[in-house]
């Protein structure tokens, strides 16, 4: 359970400031509901606060850093925080979706274990929500995104293995390894080659 402390609803109204002008990719809904809803996920797994704040700003130093900058962070919520958000930001100086993917999976092997629950609460969140929507508009969903369900399929799958390496016996890999096997069933076909 969680236990709202003054610095943990600081880091929520922190959170919401820095993604205020931001909404989700294929809903339209405020962006804020993301970053919660990780946030509700990674207590699943730990009460650890400094934890609970990285995933409430996991998606700053990728998609916000005007708003609320690295530093910033690191003073107000100290290097862990930071380091453990770094663990999870793609890094955006890789052009091709791929590379950055692989850069990615890369970097969650060796990143800190805290880390590794925020990722595995970031993809079950971002893929509960994607088959959400896919289960009301079909293959439309995938037209929002930058590459199809082929390589979406690949993109999950390969987080999930290295969360299983990291995690195992996790409750959010297991809630997130259904998640892959319901869009292996939309994909069924799908040899992803990447």
């Amino acid at each position: 359970m969680i236990r709202l402390t003054p610095r943990l609803e600081s880091a929520i109204r922190v959170a919401a400031y820095a993604h205020a002008a931001q909404t989700r990719k294929a809903s339209d809904t405020p962006y804020i509901i993301h970053p919660y809803a990780v946030m509700l996920l990674v207590s699943e797994e730990t009460d650890d606060e400094d934890t609970l704040v990285a995933a409430l700003f996991h998606d700053i130093i990728e998609d916000a850093p005007h708003v609320y900058s690295e530093r910033q962070m690191r003073e107000d919520y100290g290097q862990r925080v930071t380091d453990i958000v770094r663990g999870v930001t793609h890094d955006d100086t890789i052009a091709d979706w791929h590379e950055r993917c692989r850069a990615y999976i890369a970097n969650l092997h060796e990143a800190p274990r805290e880390s590794v629950m925020v990722s595995a609460a970031d993809k079950t969140h971002n893929l509960m929500s994607t088959l959400d929507d896919y289960r009301v508009v079909g293959d439309e969903v995938w037209k929002r995104f930058r590459t199809g369900k082929t390589d979406q399929l690949w993109w999950y799958s390969s987080v999930l293995d290295v969360i299983n390496d990291r995690l195992p016996g996790s409750a959010v890999a297991a809630q997130l390894s259904k998640l892959v096997d319901e869009l292996r069933d939309i994909v069924p076909d799908a040899q992803p080659t990447r």
